[in-house]
């Protein structure tokens, strides 16, 4: 096989001569090792690609081929900023489902398999991947969209499908409302659990309570539109995600200095797609914040413990005290009924002050609010809600608010 070396010369020597967005970054087609790679091109920043695309729209020069060869038209989520449209020419998407069937044969799902989807597809690339994929491999794929929570539950039942994919608050969600239909979710028979597009498939408290919601188990995974499906749970370990090492040059950075970020210590996540061709990132900061460990079978490798712990842009300071979303999220899902939360930061004051709410009795708020205070040594009002008062969400769920 190919080392990373190699492949990342055979893209350089392939787009450099056409892709204009990196032939103004980058010097040579040709390095000597991944290290002088790494000291010598600087990196690629979502802003860099905004201000590409908002001077060449609609989809910024970071483009290999003529247009006309691109078939695939995807869209980030816009969660951080205006989206960005992301092509793909067929050899590129060939290359994302090779990722993501790399994603599901990890997990241990195989052809002959039922895969249910339960989201309606929307213009970013990862459910439209891990669907296309599923299909591919011999998979029979259930889509789910266009319906409602409790529709989907009673297809999921009538398909016998025994894998599930999707975001870790729709697993719990749906669960929620099985048991209000009398369809409790531990008895449809799923098996496998794929949950993506937020944190928590690596977050113990809350893998815990999809796994005993579902009586199944469950397996992180992580990817982005502008760059394609990157890691699975381990096997051996659900507190290791696993990288797609021979499908990216992956690093991790300290996010201040730039500096490679040692074994063991939390950095940002940098990436460069080795296969993507036609709409190629080379060292791309993607805002993951992980921490790196030794792999488990290879030492050239490494895996990320815990998952992706939280985004760079995510974490706020609450009188000296830094808080990460996956933070609270774990200590929130640690107490079974709550079922809904909201988090509001207020940054008007000289202090900022952190607050949420919670769809839980009183005595839960409560106690909440003390465990709370003895993880972060900072008082942190807790609010109880009424059921069914707070936004739920399908994908990415919106629980930050942040009052500037």
């Amino acid at each position: 096989m190919p080392s990373s070396l190699h492949k990342l010369n055979d893209l350089l020597a392939a787009i450099l001569p056409a892709n204009s967005f990196y032939q103004k970054k980058i010097p040579t087609s040709s390095f000597s090792s991944l290290t002088e790679f790494s000291n010598t091109v600087p990196f690629t920043t979502k802003d860099e690609l905004a201000a590409d695309h908002e001077s060449h729209p609609p989809y910024g020069t970071t483009h290999t081929f003529p247009l006309h060869r691109y078939h695939r038209f995807h869209q980030t989520s816009g969660t951080r900023g205006k989206p960005l449209i992301w092509l793909d020419d067929p050899d590129n998407w060939s290359w994302i489902l090779d990722n993501w069937e790399w994603v599901w044969r990890s997990a241990g799902v195989l052809p002959g398999d039922t895969a249910f989807f339960p989201f309606s597809f929307g213009p970013f690339l990862g459910f439209w991947a891990g669907f296309e994929a599923a299909t591919r491999m011999g998979v029979r794929a259930v889509p789910g969209g266009g319906l409602s929570s409790e529709d989907r539950l009673r297809l999921l039942q009538r398909s016998n499908s025994s894998i599930l994919c999707c975001t870790p608050t729709y697993a719990l969600r749906l669960a929620e409302i099985g048991n209000n239909i009398h369809l409790p979710t531990h008895s449809l028979g799923i098996r496998k659990i794929i949950v993506c597009g937020e944190p928590g498939g690596s977050i113990p408290e809350i893998r815990s309570r999809i796994e005993s919601a579902w009586n199944a188990r469950v397996y992180d995974h992580h990817g982005m539109t502008e760059i394609g499906p990157v890691s699975v749970s381990s096997e051996e370990n659900p507190d290791l995600l696993l990288l797609r090492h021979s499908s990216y040059f992956c690093e991790v950075i300290d996010p201040a200095s730039g500096s490679p970020t040692p074994l063991g210590e939390t950095g940002e996540l940098v990436l460069t797609t080795l296969g993507r061709h036609g709409s190629p990132l080379i060292r791309y900061r993607t805002g993951d914040l992980v921490r790196p460990v030794p792999h488990l079978d290879n030492p050239d490798h490494f895996a990320l413990l815990g998952g992706v712990l939280s985004r760079t842009d995510d974490m706020v300071v609450i009188r000296g005290i830094n808080i990460h979303p996956s933070a609270i999220d774990a200590i929130v899902r640690s107490f079974p009924d709550i079922t809904e939360y909201q988090v509001e930061i207020d940054q008007r004051p000289a202090l900022p002050e952190i607050r949420l709410t919670v769809e839980a009795p009183t005595h839960t708020a409560t106690a909440l609010a003390a465990k709370l205070r003895s993880t972060f040594s900072l008082r942190i009002p807790v609010s109880p809600a009424p059921p069914g008062s707070l936004p739920t969400f399908e994908v990415k769920a919106k629980r930050w608010t942040i009052l500037r």
